[in-house]
């Protein structure tokens, strides 16, 4: 597959990226945990269909020390008993926080009434923030085609 765009090749792009990924730098250095973080991310791309980010995502997380058998199970992760019961909560409001025109009103307030027994509110607000960063990443990949494969852990880090 070829890139419709390259995203460093535009001024527009590589701007609205560098904000991004300073984003994303932010939220790295928050308390929510980096693992959670990581499996978040790969299941926000999976849901997308992006899969450079999935590659990039599985990628980092195996780097820093992540399990393949978690890493390969993210996307059956109800059915799955390697999550803890607070990464199973952060992965089902990435799912209903990407997933906003499959259900009504977003992440139900018993998602969010749960993720809050886990999370405390510096936590939340970084989980909230990266389902954001994640999603606007897939959609800026997907929608310009960027291929997957290629990435090397730390490329964009």
């Amino acid at each position: 597959m070829d890139a419709r765009l390259n995203p460093l090749g535009s001024t527009v792009m590589t701007k609205v990226f560098k904000h991004l990924i300073a984003a994303n730098r932010l939220l790295a250095e928050s308390t929510l945990p980096s693992a959670t973080q990581e499996l978040v991310k790969l299941r926000a791309s999976q849901i997308n269909g992006c899969g450079f980010c999935v590659d990039m995502h599985f990628k980092d997380a195996a780097h820093a020390g992540e399990t393949t058998r978690r890493l390969n199970l993210v996307a059956a992760w109800r059915e799955a008993t390697v999550f803890t019961d607070a990464e199973r909560t952060a992965l089902e409001l990435a799912e209903q926080g990407t997933r906003l025109a499959d259900g009504a009103g977003g992440v139900t307030d018993e998602v969010w009434a749960q993720a809050a027994k886990y999370f405390d509110e510096e936590q939340l607000a970084a989980l909230v923030c990266l389902v954001s960063v994640i999603n606007a990443f897939n959609r800026g990949n997907v929608i310009t085609r960027q291929p997957a494969g290629g990435y090397q852990p730390g490329q964009h880090g």
